[in-house]
């Protein structure tokens, strides 16, 4: 069970990073912005990757230690943690010669609900009951 969750990690983090690249593609496109300086692919990559990772390790911990609302309460603290991360994109602050700041929330934060998508998404796949 250990294998696949992990494989459920891994998978799901490159889906997210995937299509949190294509979405930074998309956003640049429509809007003529580029915060590839301040968001570079490799870190999204990573940063999906290590999410799903840990989301699997914390939904395999938790669901073994209270294998009956184990999963209500990952499922709980993941939405949480998600709307936690976004607090970052809102307070960042830009130097002020940067033009159009006020679009990088409009980019940062879908990104962060990305993980926890593609692991809701693929966990059927990977954990059956």
């Amino acid at each position: 069970m250990f294998k696949r969750l992990l494989l459920l990690g891994l998978i799901s983090g490159v889906l997210a990073a995937v299509a949190s690249l294509i979405y930074q593609k998309v956003y640049f496109k429509t809007n003529e912005i580029d915060f590839s300086g301040t968001i570079k692919p490799v870190t999204v990559f990573l940063i999906c990757i290590l999410a799903g990772l840990l989301a699997s390790v914390g939904y395999g911990l938790i669901t073994k230690w209270l294998p009956r609302y184990g999963e209500i309460i990952f499922n709980l603290v993941f939405t949480i943690v998600s709307f936690a991360t976004i607090l970052g994109p809102i307070a960042y602050k830009f130097p002020l010669e940067f033009e159009s700041p006020e679009f990088f929330p409009g980019l940062a934060i879908p990104m962060h609900f990305f993980p926890a998508l593609g692991w809701y998404t693929l966990k059927p796949l990977f954990i059956k009951k």
